[in-house]
């Protein structure tokens, strides 16, 4: 969902246009007061700021950042810039956030594989020393296995190679 945020009185003719445009649903405040509840109550993939509202209302544009959450701000002066360039900006800022999405996961998953990698290495040397203990009960040595097997199966879930 995309957040327009202007007080220009066709901003419902751009919300369409940026609704079509980028194949989400826009909402439109006309003040920072209405954006912040927008941006409290729900979720938005981008927020398009008019300027000229940023400039009218320096402490409302604070609270505005500080409720973002995920959505990518795109700043549009609605004074000089045509529906098209504000497509275009939009379009270039939400491709933008997808691609730092994509990287953003792709890091986190490789984080989690290393640190599973880890825990997984630990829990093999530890099944390997465990059956190298002397005289070790039967039942014992038999759960030891089946724990081994099992990180082993992590571990080949995970691709590692050992």
């Amino acid at each position: 969902m995309i957040l327009l945020i202007t007080s220009l009185s066709n901003a419902h003719k751009c919300a369409s246009a940026l609704q079509e445009s980028a194949d989400e649903a826009t909402v439109v405040a006309s003040n920072a007061a209405e954006a912040i509840a927008q941006l409290q109550a729900q979720e938005f993939s981008a927020v398009v700021i008019d300027q000229l509202l940023l400039d009218s209302e320096p402490d409302g544009s604070e609270v505005i950042f500080k409720h973002l959450g995920g959505a990518v701000p795109v700043y549009v002066n609605f004074a000089l810039a045509g529906l098209d360039r504000i497509r275009r900006e939009l379009r270039s800022a939400l491709n933008r956030r997808s691609r730092e999405v994509l990287v953003a996961r792709g890091e986190a998953e490789q984080a989690l594989r290393h640190e599973l990698n880890d825990k997984v290495t630990a829990l093999l040397l530890s099944c390997e020393m465990a059956l190298r203990v002397p005289d070790l009960p039967a039942l014992a040595e038999t759960k030891i296995r089946v724990v081994d097997d099992l990180a082993k199966e992590m571990r080949e879930t995970l691709g590692v190679r050992g």
